[in-house]
């Protein structure tokens, strides 16, 4: 008998513990055909990631007590068209590109997210590698969501560099979510270099950005700013974009202002989402345009699509994009090549699911 209340009190003791705590697997499978047309070459090839990013994830929460918790996050981006992984970047520069002067495709790394996380009634405190601050507006306020060939043409990493999108060795801290509406995040990163007296070039890399928003019923409207220092000139990114729900459609918009040492871009972007039935038409219009003292390479794009849920997990979709580029811009989509200063077409279809 008192064998049996020992184990008893045991079982319920760790059925408390594991009540407090919860490990999840979850992931998008997202895969894209992908035709592109240029006025040099085309190209048609099965791609991914067309509507979300194809990733594998594990996530996890432990309740402390009192109001705090804490979590990991492990997600890793996924090339589901071939089996490979997708490659990251370890100090926020081209040298930690581990895909560079490589043939071939890459292992699987967790360049999408791997954090870990304590959280309060005070906020959030983060570490690892996480999304930039100055990257959520651009992603929050597209209608394609920085996905596939409708993707805004303001997201322009070309220009803006590797901590466009995400930075490793960062420490991030994120406002609480009782504030009236108000939201908010800082972030600090570092590029991790050699002291100068060791012939490093100590900030290369390192940077800090922050984001300060509001939402409040059908309103949301957020700015953000980073920067990330470079021997060769700091890159700078500024944009305040929003987004207002008339329950019929979600109308959104951007203005961008990019800096990269001296030579400065600007772009905005225009864009709604608009349900019908059980599926969603997706349409934006964005420009951007680097300012330099020979020319002014523009792009301008065109981007129509729709979804169509055939379950809360399972979409199909399609997506037309159309670019058209003047002052010495040739962007191409999906694959293509296309001269300076003309025109470039891109269709997506496509399936996903998630788990």
């Amino acid at each position: 008998m008192k064998k049996s209340l020992i184990a008893l009190a045991v079982m319920a003791a760790a059925g408390a513990a594991s009540a407090q705590s919860s490990v999840t697997l979850f992931g998008i499978v997202d895969a894209t055909l992908q035709f592109g047309r240029g006025n040099v070459s085309d190209r048609n090839q099965l791609g991914n990631s067309g509507y979300n990013s194809s990733r594998l994830g594990f996530r996890g929460t432990e309740d402390l007590g009192g109001g705090m918790s804490a979590s990991f996050w492990l997600e890793a981006g996924v090339n589901n068209d071939n089996g490979s992984g997708q490659a990251t970047n370890t100090n926020n520069q081209a040298s930690g590109n581990p895909i560079a002067g490589i043939a071939g495709g890459q292992g699987l790394t967790f360049n999408r997210r791997s954090t870990v996380s304590l959280a309060g009634n005070w906020g959030e405190l983060r570490l690892g590698r996480d999304y930039t601050p100055h990257f959520w507006n651009l992603t929050v306020f597209d209608p394609f969501g920085t996905n596939g060939v409708g993707t805004t043409a303001t997201l322009n990493t070309g220009f803006t560099g590797v901590t466009t999108v995400r930075a490793s060795n960062s420490i991030g801290y994120f406002l609480p979510r009782n504030l009236g509406g108000f939201y908010g995040q800082v972030q600090y990163y570092m590029g991790e270099n050699a002291d100068p007296s060791a012939g490093g070039v100590e900030d290369d890399g390192s940077g800090l950005s922050l984001r300060v928003g509001f939402a409040t019923g059908p309103f949301n409207v957020a700015f953000a700013y980073g920067k990330t220092e470079f021997a060769a000139g700091d890159i700078k990114q500024m944009n305040l974009a929003g987004q207002w729900d008339f329950g019929m459609a979600k109308l959104m918009g951007q203005i961008v202002r990019d800096e990269n040492g001296a030579t400065d871009a600007d772009g905005w972007l225009i864009g709604a989402l608009v349900p019908v039935g059980a599926g969603e038409i997706r349409l934006a219009y964005s420009t951007y345009k680097v300012d330099t003292a020979a020319a002014d390479p523009k792009q301008r794009k065109i981007a129509l699509g729709y979804v169509h849920n055939l379950s809360k997990r399972t979409a199909v979709y399609a997506t037309y994009a159309q670019v058209k580029n003047s002052g010495g811009s040739a962007v191409g989509l999906n694959g293509a090549v296309t001269a300076a200063n003309s025109s470039s077409r891109g269709l997506d279809i496509g399936i996903r699911h998630s788990f």
